[in-house]
């Protein structure tokens, strides 16, 4: 076989089914990939495989090293509401009120039935003639779906799993519209666990003004844009928030600034509130390979400027409504594909010395591995949470399905260059080894990228440690050597907390 035909490579496949965000889709076909094809490719011939619903114990265990899917298994401890109400109130139980102090005081229904009546009439009673409030969430509902706003107990109805919690009646206001931030969190892994954080997201507005008086208008109360933007006033320019009912993160924290509010402590903030909530189920998790979960934290801020974590989505929602989602969306799936497939890459050229040209993230990436990444109290921690752009081409005239279509030179043709070499060298190596034979498989498939098995390949070599961040994805756990070395061999939670609270009285 000449050298011509060995450079003539497969692009790598993603999979999907019919729930797979369109998004996802065109972000990948513009990088390059192609979509998996059952009736004309073998079974296993795929590298990711990206859909909403969770997936089976049966397709974890027989992943194969050049796949990945988008969904780590036991992930539903932190996304539905009862089991993280549960996992959280353990941990306040274990560590302390103070640490834990993050989340309202919640009830989880039917259980807790009893302790919250008693809760109420023993407030009603302190209180006296000023009004509590309270919100009823179903446990797997999500989109704001089934919620109920009440100060009377009377007014309390649920069927099934529930959890009540104290509503939170100082929200901070954008031009009196209450809103919550959404946050996208990226766990790479579990054993040893690894946290990324987005730097750019959502900050979801309410599109009536914010009013205790009237608890049945959830247009006033309630954030999520699926019942905003069904709203009468979603199109209208309302005070300060403009039209529709989103903003950008960078701009929300553009206008906090404006008010002289700290926004990198409140980042620091959020980042440790991510820390611990994951902490709480991650114990829980079962052993598996070749995994990442994307996460969407909901976040209120009060007005005291404490943030509040009022739930963690599981499928944070990928449509594009409006032109803040394509700008945040497109970018955050561009930047998961960097995170996930490209730090193999980027660690196999530290280790050898190799930068390629060309590349902005590989050349950005620059931690010392012997540091790991900077803690955030440290000086160049706001370099880290700068917000950095990645170019996206533009034009594509041979596809009209594509918008745009990538370079040439591509990140995802420079992978498959690296793992080309790499089985070429390997192919050289186990042909100098052992003696000649009739292989089982055609040369062709072993320079098939997507099931390419060298240590580099697509997945970063176990026990590696992580890198600092690709794309807007910023590494926020292990944040030192004594975190990565108490998360790598089993989980030691306790010494993670100790750091932690280190970090977070400096």
């Amino acid at each position: 076989m000449n050298e011509a035909q060995e450079d003539v490579l497969k692009p790598l496949v993603f999979r999907v089914d019919e729930s797979t965000p369109r998004v996802v889709q065109s972000v990948l076909l513009e990088r390059g990939w192609d979509k998996f094809d059952e009736q004309h490719q073998d079974v296993e011939d795929w590298n990711l495989y990206w859909r909403s619903s969770s997936f089976r114990m049966a397709e974890y265990v027989n992943i194969k090293p050049w796949q990945r899917l988008n969904h780590h298994p036991g992930t539903t401890n932190l996304t539905r509401k009862d089991c993280l109400a549960k996992h959280l109130a353990h941990m306040r139980r274990l560590y302390g009120e103070s640490l834990y102090e993050f989340t309202p005081l919640t009830f989880v229904m039917p259980k807790d039935y009893t302790k919250f009546v008693a809760k109420y009439f023993k407030e009603k009673q302190d209180l006296g003639t000023k009004p509590s409030y309270w919100i009823c969430k179903p446990a797997e509902l999500s989109g704001g779906r089934g919620i109920i706003i009440f100060s009377d107990i009377r007014d309390l109805m649920f069927k099934g799993s529930y959890v009540v919690q104290k509503y939170i009646c100082n929200p901070l206001l954008v031009g009196r519209y209450k809103c919550d931030l959404r946050i996208y969190v990226c766990v790479t892994g579990f054993k040893p666990l690894t946290i990324y954080m987005y730097q750019e997201g959502l900050v979801r507005f309410a599109t009536e003004k914010f009013d205790l008086s009237n608890l049945e208008d959830y247009y006033s109360h309630l954030t999520n844009s699926s019942i905003n933007k069904l709203g009468v006033s979603y199109q209208k320019i309302k005070e300060v928030v403009g039209h529709g009912c989103k903003w950008t993160l960078s701009r929300f924290f553009s206008y906090l600034r404006n008010w002289d509010v700290d926004d990198l402590l409140l980042r620091q903030k959020i980042n440790h509130m991510v820390i611990l909530t994951v902490l709480a189920m991650a114990p829980s998790v079962p052993v598996a390979n070749n995994c990442f979960e994307l996460f969407g934290f909901d976040i209120l801020i009060d007005d005291n400027l404490k943030p509040w974590l009022l739930e963690v989505n599981y499928n944070p929602a990928l449509t594009l409504d409006c032109s803040t989602d394509v700008s945040v969306k497109r970018s955050l799936v561009h930047d998961i594909i960097e995170l996930v497939y490209l730090n193999g890459l980027r660690s196999e050229e530290k280790k050898s010395g190799r930068m390629s040209p060309g590349n902005s993230v590989v050349s950005l990436a620059s931690s010392n591995q012997s540091e790991l990444c900077t803690a955030p109290d440290s000086p160049s921690y706001a370099s880290l949470i700068q917000f950095t752009t990645t170019t996206r081409t533009a034009g594509s005239k041979g596809n009209p399905s594509v918008q745009h279509l990538c370079p040439k030179h591509t990140r995802t043709s420079q992978l498959r260059e690296m793992i080309s070499r790499q089985s070429r060298l390997l192919a050289k190596e186990a042909a100098k080894s052992k003696p000649r034979h009739k292989a089982r498989h055609s040369p062709r498939k072993m320079l098939s990228p997507h099931k390419a098995k060298g240590p580099a390949g697509i997945l970063p070599e176990a026990g590696s440690t992580p890198n600092d961040h690709a794309g807007n994805f910023v590494l926020i756990f292990p944040f030192n050597k004594a975190t990565f070395g108490a998360s790598r061999n089993g989980l030691n939670v306790k010494r993670i907390i100790q750091e932690l609270q280190k970090l977070m009285n400096k």
